[in-house]
């Protein structure tokens, strides 16, 4: 039996956050709260939605105060905020940090207790209220947090979750314009976030005949239309294509679940305070070089779908060209493609590795086992930039 959920309702396409107005009398909202991030403000990019509530005469309250890979003490206070404010709606818009703690805060502010005491690896408390209706609005093409049910938090060595169906949007807005004015390095780290969403969604061992068919199209989309989107940013097709891809993505891998790549890049986010999207593309390459043959038939049809050539190579050989493919587009989006690249040493393996197979959660859903040992080589390997390559 497989189940297959998401939000309420999804609204896409150019211009789509003008339903802003038609929501809130919907919801009859009176008080809104809302996150947003501090660039996203400087870019003007909460303007019309800030207009639409003015109109409507409709009182809100905008909390900027977002870090990258938040820790618990920013999502306790964002919760706290929306507490003090008595909001009864709440609007997210921004990236994926933004969009887990406008989550967690909607939810968390109609039950007691703070965020630690939800974890996943360490909370002992579980949600008796649904808590507030939420819009969440993504800023970037990558991180499909509108799509999930999960808020992310740094600890102080690696990422925990709250993870619960409360905390699903009751409407998603992917408005690709907001999109346009993203600069080269966040387009290519959430554009490789997406990918590496959908990648771990087809091959992760719950994946089924839907989230199968969202992976291939999120893939085909975002393979095609990456370096595009990265280095002719005017380009507004390529935008376009890259959020519904990002959307597909996102809505795979709720319900297949992510697996090793998404375990090990915890850590360097928890660690080194990498950006989730860069942590995912520097690991992705090297843990499909450890799990290709776990999952051959897939890794074929990735080839296909990545429109490799199959002139003269068996099976095996195009599994591995999908690994070769994939960190040559990481390293054509301007990524770094090494850890050494981010000042991580040799000496750094061994808590690394233990850190990444604290996620059971995640590494279980993987179609090969990880062991402490393969973890470690999978970082030595992504420390020295050395692709296997079926060697």
């Amino acid at each position: 039996m497989k189940l297959f959920a998401s939000p309420k309702k999804i609204i896409t396409g150019e211009g789509s956050i003008k339903n802003i107005s038609a929501i809130v009398k919907d919801y009859k909202a009176k008080r809104v709260f809302i996150f947003a991030d501090p660039i996203v403000v400087h870019l003007g990019l909460t303007n019309e939605l800030e207009a639409m509530l003015q109109e409507l005469d409709t009182e809100y309250s905008l909390f900027t105060k977002i870090e990258a890979e938040p820790p618990i003490a920013v999502g306790d206070q964002a919760v706290q905020a929306v507490r003090d404010y008595r909001a009864d709606l709440v609007i997210g818009i921004g990236g994926g940090s933004c969009l887990d703690i406008a989550k967690a805060a909607s939810v968390l502010a109609r039950n007691s207790g703070e965020i630690s005491d939800f974890l996943h690896l360490t909370g002992t408390k579980t949600f008796s209220h649904t808590g507030l209706p939420k819009v969440l609005i993504p800023t970037t093409a990558g991180t499909g947090a509108e799509i999930t049910d999960i808020a992310v938090f740094s600890l102080e060595d690696t990422k925990d979750v709250i993870s619960h169906e409360f905390l699903l949007s009751d409407i998603a807005i992917i408005d690709p314009e907001l999109t346009y004015t993203l600069p080269p390095r966040v387009t290519a780290a959430s554009g490789v976030d997406a990918l590496t969403h959908a990648i771990e969604a087809y091959l992760s061992i719950n994946a089924s005949i839907l989230t199968d068919t969202l992976a291939l199209e999120a893939v085909t989309r975002i393979a095609a239309n990456i370096r595009t989107a990265v280095w002719q940013g005017e380009n507004t097709a390529a935008r376009n294509e890259m959020s519904w891809g990002s959307m597909l993505a996102g809505l795979s891998f709720y319900n297949a679940g992510v697996a090793g790549v998404h375990a090990l890049a915890y850590p360097l986010g928890g660690l080194f305070k990498l950006p989730h999207g860069e942590s995912n593309a520097v690991l992705l390459p090297y843990v499909l070089d450890y799990i290709w043959p776990s999952c051959m038939e897939k890794m074929i049809r990735l080839a296909a779908v990545l429109g490799l050539p199959v002139e003269n190579k068996n099976q095996r050989d195009l599994a591995i060209s999908v690994v070769q493919e994939i960190q040559n587009l990481i390293r054509d989006t301007g990524l770094p493609t090494t850890l050494g690249e981010y000042g991580i040493t040799e000496n750094d393996i061994n808590r690394l590795a233990e850190n990444g197979m604290k996620q059971t959660r995640l590494l279980a859903r993987s179609p090969k086992p990880f062991s402490l040992e393969a973890t470690k080589s999978i970082y030595l390997s992504a420390l020295k930039g050395e692709l296997a390559l079926g060697r």
